[in-house]
């Protein structure tokens, strides 16, 4: 059975996301809220603990494999941006990105 992949495109502002004030945190976009709620309704099913979702994501000429996670706080898929990733395309917190992420049917 061959995979079917799915693109979807967005902007985002990346901003640090951190759970404590004595934690680092991450690097973070969040998925618009209406993106992310087409993805959830369409591939829930693929969700791993933790709303886990493994995906494929693209900013500038960088792609890399990642996952979102999706926060009930903020009723949004949240994406990780990795340090050498934001380094390469020049990413700053306050930024804001176009990027894409595939997400295998």
């Amino acid at each position: 059975m061959d995979n079917k992949e799915v693109e979807y495109k967005f902007s985002a502002k990346v901003y640090h996301y951190s759970s404590s004030p004595e934690m680092v945190g991450w690097t973070m976009v969040s998925l618009p809220k209406e993106l992310s709620a087409a993805i959830r309704n369409n591939f829930k099913s693929l969700e791993e603990g933790w709303g886990r979702m493994k995906v494929t994501a693209k900013i500038g000429k960088s792609e890399w494999q990642t996952a979102i996670w999706f926060d009930t706080k903020q009723d949004t898929y949240l994406l990780p941006l990795k340090a050498a990733i934001r380094k390469k395309e020049k990413i700053e917190i306050g930024s804001d990105v176009t990027m894409s992420i595939w997400l295998a049917e």
